[in-house]
């Protein structure tokens, strides 16, 4: 892998203000703000706030483009979204992904590694969209036949997250797109340069079907509020994906709202520990800790809980923290109000009697920026605020357990229900935990995982509605139920119906089934 530097982009193109994309535009009036690099804190760019006026143009833009692209046939359709596919796959993503780390401080692995890893699924949608396009039902009567087809909403909003700004934001567009819709983004504060970057790869579809819109909390309200739109796509907090939908459920568009979670590993006596250690470290470092379906909560059964927290420490160990433009497997959180939260959590944990194993404090040589050591916390218990918040930080809290069915009773007692995973070589506690977890996705043995194929959210407070696999896909479009009669004629059934269907004066006769 190859280390890029911050010289690999000039300064004149880091300091440009960067504007939302929607071809035949000038440039955003709004104000900017800076972009601070969460490693340095040095001053990345600048990003812009649209105006009332921009977001009013281009809602009129892709409301146009949608309705040309919403004639056209599925076939065509899928024909431009593996164009797309082949764009992305080819395209050199270098800028945007240094662009990505600096923003939000990923590692740059992982950030070229999002960017080079979302054409699959706008293959997936094009093909999806193509082959299930409606449903023949049985007949409830002869002569006519009874079907359901698929059509478009209008307009889908996709207000998307810092830590998955390309990835999660291409999840729901392309499944849109593949349905007949326009998509309108409304990136991440925190990642706008690098969302901004890679919208170009799709210049190649229909002009104005695709724009993106930057800014605060304000410019998602407005594109939810507007009448011209008509689905809404949310990543995000659990009070923010509240506000959305319930701003989306009062103008009665459809939402899919995933809103982050606690996730629980359990730690079964029969787990391999080294696997389950590396699994861990991995489901619960990964990114800093700043991903939806990050472990948040592990409960260690009483017989391996001393092994595996030494093992598990000893991994963590090995992971290197720093600028994420260099060799490091952790880079900075994304803000000091994201530190915060961990420094408090982890504060109020030892108050109460926690106990830390590894990690607990800034970094020693990382003053400036907003690192925090990876940190495992053990004698754990219910009234810690860590296991009741989502930390979204490199922060684990270790529970021992007194056997398997403590554990999923433990794991369960959450207000989210996002994720869960076990390590075990059971196959009766992998059934088990599969069927009794809490939750909208259930990994065993391998954390973390998802699949273009297969439906993608949470129970509880984590959201509703789901992204991916035929759900993903129907999200974005309403059914419409037609029954054709080939042959015209008069039914029994219709006006006026004949006197002997009514009920004589003495409550005799009449119809008995119509």
């Amino acid at each position: 892998m190859a280390y890029p530097s911050t010289a690999d982009l000039s300064p004149a193109d880091l300091a440009a203000p960067r504007y939302y994309l929607s071809p035949g535009l000038h440039p955003s009036a709004g104000i900017t703000h800076a972009v601070i690099d969460p490693a340095t804190l040095e001053e990345v760019g600048r990003r812009v706030e649209v105006t009332g006026e921009e977001i009013a143009a281009v809602l009129a833009r892709v409301n146009a483009a949608q309705k040309l692209w919403n004639r056209t046939d599925a076939k065509s359709r899928a024909k431009a979204l593996h164009a797309l596919a082949n764009r992305i796959e080819t395209a050199d993503f270098t800028d945007s992904a240094i662009l990505m780390s600096r923003e939000m401080g990923k590692p740059y692995p992982e950030a070229i590694g999002e960017l080079a890893n979302v054409a699959p699924i706008f293959r997936y949608y094009a093909e999806m969209a193509r082959d299930d396009a409606g449903k023949i039902a049985g007949t409830t009567q002869i002569g006519s036949t009874q079907y359901a087809r698929y059509e478009a909403l209008g307009v889908s909003v996709h207000i998307m997250p810092f830590n998955f700004p390309i990835l999660l934001m291409c999840w729901t567009v392309a499944a849109s797109l593949a349905a007949g819709n326009g998509c309108i983004v409304k990136p991440a504060e925190a990642t706008t340069l690098c969302t901004l970057e890679f919208m170009k790869v799709f210049d190649g579809l229909p002009e104005g079907l695709v724009a993106c819109l930057p800014g605060g909390a304000e410019v998602g309200k407005a594109l939810v509020d507007s009448d011209r739109t008509h689905a809404v796509a949310f990543t995000g907090s659990v009070a923010g994906g509240r506000a959305v939908a319930m701003a989306a459920a009062a103008k009665m568009k459809p939402a899919v709202i995933e809103a982050g979670g606690s996730d629980p590993m359990i730690i079964a006596a029969s787990a391999p520990i080294d696997v389950a250690a590396a699994g861990a470290v991995t489901g619960a470092f990964h990114m800093s800790g700043q991903v939806c379906t990050s472990t948040e909560r592990i409960y260690a059964v009483d017989a391996i809980h001393d092994a595996f927290v030494e093992a598990f420490v000893r991994e963590t160990r090995r992971l290197r923290i720093g600028n994420g433009l260099e060799k490091n497997e952790l880079g900075p959180l994304v803000s000091k109000a994201a530190r915060d939260k961990v420094m408090r959590l982890v504060a109020d944990a030892v108050a109460k009697g926690a106990k830390i194993e590894c990690g607990g404090r800034i970094p020693e040589g990382l003053e400036t920026g907003w690192f925090y050591e990876p940190t495992i916390l053990t004698r754990c218990t219910p009234e810690m605020e860590i296991l009741r918040e989502e930390a979204f930080g490199p922060v684990v809290a270790v529970c021992r357990v007194a056997d398997f069915d403590a554990a999923i009773t433990a794991a369960n007692d959450s207000p989210f229900g996002l994720g869960a995973s076990i390590f075990t070589t059971s196959l009766e506690e992998a059934i088990e935990a599969s069927e009794r977890l809490e939750a909208g996705m259930v990994w065993v043995n391998n954390p973390m995982i998802d699949n273009d194929a297969l439906p993608f959210g949470g129970w509880k407070a984590s959201g509703m509605g789901r992204e991916l696999g035929r759900q993903g896909l129907d999200a974005f479009r309403r059914s419409k139920m037609v029954v054709m009669d080939h042959k015209p004629q008069i039914h029994d059934w219709w006006y006026p119906y004949p006197d002997e269907w009514f009920l004589d004066r003495s409550g005799a006769g009449g119809r008995k089934h119509v």
